[in-house]
């Protein structure tokens, strides 16, 4: 491969191609369904596919299948065939669907209003992960450009993933024979510690939601007659939660939520820590004073990949400021995200939430527990040589430095399934998320020299898995 001519074709892509479409997809406010009930009717997510599917019909590779899969009840699901040389195949990912608006946006961004400064793509959805699509197809036809062979690729883009992927291993069963076997599957839906190199991820966390009551009364009561007599919804809730999670450390108590970390992932931490420093916290938006939870960047990779966190990311029971009268409230309730280890079980996880949470109640309130969804993290198999090798000289040639292994504290339930069916297989799972990108939250963006960079090593990636595998 001429490493400068690839990435030079690929820039151009990008410039003249690629960043017009992710401009457009931009604009399509294509929630997943989990946030969109009412998608189909909405008709967002057929517009992003769409769109998504036409550019890739667009491209000229030899014998390319586009096809847009459709399973009753369910998000649409972007396939495509590529024809390669042996019997080998590589399996790429990449996702849809969008978070929804959140808030904070700077006065000139918003989640549907693509903007375009110093080299990032501003806008939901860019980075996370609308760029995979077009990364996949692009990677390949830098191959054909130089005409080097590669093996058969199939490209599965899912509508699905920010609410958990429920509908995609239906599509995966019902795909099975048409994608084969891969002995590589490449994902481009996750973070990177920097914009100076390629970043490998070697574990993703799971995740249990679940919404916790507490009710004390049937009605609100003026505070004044019951304030000292019936206790505070907030107040047991409170108590309660202190039970799963330490107040001071933040540190979650049940033994079910925790796991052995591997030594290898500690090196690899270690390793990390040593290049990252303080950058490990510094893209947090921290207000004025606020310190992150230890002051040694290795503490704190271990608690964002291998040791389970809490969240709480929504609540009912409580009016806004200014509908908050002088009243003792019925209940309260509030949403519990929880961040497992790669290789926690979630179900007994979720299990052991609520009975340790239900159980002899302060006063006798009434305290439920109810799991949304229990979702199971991943841990990479060991890295094969030749792909440790061709990693390692991707990196160098588009980067000018090496890759490095790390852990990321996020989920994509789609890794863990494709473990499970695809035992023997590679992985290659890395992304755009670098820091300050905020996938998910405010001024989310995509940072545009790194896709090409990072669409230039998928391709080097490509070829020497078919080098190895012919």
């Amino acid at each position: 491969m001429d490493h400068k001519r690839t990435l030079s074709f690929v820039t151009e892509l990008w410039d003249d191609s690629i960043i017009p479409q992710l401009v457009e997809y931009v604009k399509i406010p294509n929630k997943s369904p989990h946030f969109d009930p009412n998608w189909a009717e909405h008709g967002y997510m057929d517009e992003a596919i769409k769109l998504a599917s036409k550019w890739c019909e667009q491209q000229s590779i030899p014998g390319m299948k586009v096809e847009t899969v459709r399973l009753e009840g369910r998000t649409p699901l972007l396939f495509i065939e590529i024809p390669g040389e042996g019997d080998d195949c590589v399996l790429l990912y990449g996702h849809l669907d969008k978070q929804p608006e959140f808030t904070g946006w700077e006065d000139d961004l918003g989640p549907w209003k693509p903007v375009i400064r110093d080299d990032k793509l501003y806008g939901r959805g860019g980075a996370d992960d609308g760029y995979a699509v077009f990364g996949s197809l692009t990677a390949i036809l830098a191959l054909k450009e130089q005409q080097i062979p590669h093996a058969r690729c199939v490209v599965i883009i899912e509508c699905c993933e920010e609410s958990g992927s429920y509908d995609l291993p239906y599509y995966i069963d019902a795909l099975k024979d048409r994608i084969g076997v891969p002995s590589l599957v490449i994902c481009l839906d996750a973070g990177a510690g920097n914009y100076d190199q390629l970043w490998c991820t070697t574990s993703l966390r799971g995740n249990v939601v679940g919404n916790l009551r507490v009710d004390v009364l049937n009605e609100g009561v003026h505070s004044g007659l019951a304030g000292g007599m019936a206790a505070s919804s907030f107040r047991i809730l409170r108590k309660i939660m202190d039970r799963i999670e330490h107040p001071d450390s933040g540190e979650i108590l049940l033994k079910e939520m925790h796991a052995e970390i591997p030594q290898q992932r500690k090196e690899q931490a270690v390793a990390t820590a040593k290049i990252l420093g303080n950058e490990v916290f510094d893209h947090l938006p921290f207000v004025d004073g606020m310190q992150p939870e230890f002051d040694d960047p290795y503490e704190l990779i271990m608690n964002n990949t291998w040791r389970p966190c809490l969240a709480v990311t929504g609540q009912d029971g409580m009016p806004d400021f200014a509908n908050a009268g002088n009243t003792l409230r019925p209940y309260t309730s509030v949403k519990l995200s929880f961040r497992t280890p790669p290789t926690t079980d979630p179900i007994l996880a979720g299990e052991s939430l609520k009975t340790v949470l239900e159980k002899e109640t302060p006063k006798g309130a009434k305290v439920t527990f109810e799991i949304d969804s229990a979702m199971g993290g991943w841990n990479a198999p060991p890295v094969a040589d030749w792909l440790d090798e061709t990693m390692q000289k991707s990196s160098q040639a588009f980067f000018g430095a090496d890759a490095i292994y790390w852990g990321m504290g996020g989920s994509i339930p789609f890794m863990g399934m494709l473990g499970e069916k695809f035992p023997e297989a590679q992985f290659c799972v890395t992304g755009l998320l670098g820091p300050k990108s905020n996938a998910h939250g405010p001024n989310e963006f995509l940072h545009i020299p790194t896709g090409k960079r990072l669409t230039a090593c998928v391709a080097k990636v490509l070829m020497d898995h078919h080098t190895r595998n012919k």
